[in-house]
């Protein structure tokens, strides 16, 4: 009977240990579609404004790419933000301490959801322009 708990016991934290841990693929966004007629300047106002509304700091590299930074905890996301009047992406850069692994392109699960309110936010930002 001893034994019987031992074993569960050392189940029961490895499965706890490893649930902590999940990773999945990486979830960029590939030329989401602009609805409304908006500059290039709107565009990035609105990228800007929507990031900062989730915590993620907005720059500006160069017309057309701008940059977002989110830093939670001791976690870091870099993302390159490339747009157009119609269009616009968000793809991985780097990252700390989110168990990135570039040969599965696998990534802290939480990664992904960052990426997707980040996203959502964007779009709802763009959708507020003038139609």
């Amino acid at each position: 009977m001893k034994n019987i708990l031992k074993v569960s016991s050392i189940l029961f934290l490895a499965l706890f240990f490893l649930a902590g841990c999940r990773t999945a693929s990486i979830y960029n966004v590939n030329n989401d579609p602009i609805e409304v007629k908006a500059s290039m300047d709107k565009v990035y106002n609105a990228i800007k404004f929507a990031g900062a509304s989730k915590g993620w700091i907005i720059t500006k590299v160069k017309p057309g790419l701008a940059m977002g930074k989110l830093n939670v905890r001791k976690h870091q996301a870099v993302v390159e933000i490339p747009y157009t009047e119609k269009s616009f992406s968000i793809n991985y850069k780097s990252s700390l301490n989110l168990k990135y692994n570039s040969q599965t392109n696998q990534i802290h699960q939480n990664y992904n959801g960052w990426i997707q309110n980040l996203e959502n936010a964007i779009n709802l930002q763009l959708s507020m322009l003038q139609k």
